[in-house]
């Protein structure tokens, strides 16, 4: 492991905006969470709306919603801390004490968050895991992970370059009779598109390069106490094998 990184992984242990906590602390030692149904209280020190990014990277999404609306609190999610650790330290520095990093599996989050403590969801560029179902942030799996801790009426934004990823949220959002508020296969195309939608991460900045749309999604989850996969085959998307070894070679610069 490159000093770069090790130094990274000092610094996140330091940083008073980032919380780090193990899949084994949780699943096998029984560990909870000191923050799960108080954030507010004992965190943010106010009781605005909590807003997660999960799969948050270097939480570029995180920080400039942070910046934009002092209103609400912002909290991204990733296992990658290397990765994290650009959004964390950029939040320590510019003051955002609305905004905070979990380093940890998105499997396990509601062990970090209490019944309807989260009022909106967002999902940016994550990886479409066209062979694994249960593995994709929109799977039914991970959806009824999220129901226990949204609020009614949350929200869930995904904003993705995946044709294939839209397609089968798309599909699953249908099936399970979820109320699509927004939806969009070319944002950049729509000129009334929400501002928010214009904020571009690292990744969404590669993708326009090559000439790739960007989707987008907003959607609220059913009443259900159980969801259901669509039975559809979906074109896979014929330019990701590339763009994954293109991710390789930029997390170099992480």
């Amino acid at each position: 492991m490159g000093k770069n990184k090790l130094k990274k992984f000092a610094d996140m242990e330091q940083l008073p905006n980032v919380f780090q906590l193990s899949y084994n602390d949780i699943m096998q030692n029984g560990t909870r969470f000191l923050l799960k149904g108080c954030w507010g209280e004992k965190f943010f020190g106010n009781n605005n709306p909590i807003v997660l990014e999960l799969g948050c990277g270097k939480g570029e999404y995180a920080v400039e919603l942070a910046r934009r609306f002092p209103e609400k609190n912002f909290i991204g999610v990733d296992i990658k801390g290397a990765r994290m650790w650009t959004g964390a330290m950029i939040a320590n520095q510019e003051g955002l004490n609305n905004c905070a990093f979990i380093r940890t599996g998105i499997n396990v989050i509601d062990h970090f968050f209490d019944k309807n403590e989260v009022s909106e969801i967002w999902i940016t560029f994550a990886d479409p895991q066209m062979k694994k179902v249960n593995k994709r942030l929109t799977s039914t799996y991970f959806l009824s992970i999220y129901k226990r801790i949204l609020a009614p009426n949350g929200v869930i934004h995904l904003k993705t370059d995946s044709n294939f990823l839209f397609t089968y949220t798309s599909f699953v959002a249908d099936v399970n009779k979820f109320t699509i508020n927004k939806k969009c296969d070319d944002i950049y195309a729509d000129d009334n598109r929400d501002d928010v939608l214009n904020i571009k991460t690292y990744y969404e900045r590669q993708w326009l390069s090559r000439g790739i749309t960007i989707k987008y999604l907003q959607f609220l989850l059913s009443d259900s106490d159980s969801f259901i996969e669509p039975e559809v085959e979906i074109e896979f998307d014929d330019y990701r094998s590339f763009g994954r070894q293109k991710r390789s070679e930029l997390d170099m610069g992480y």
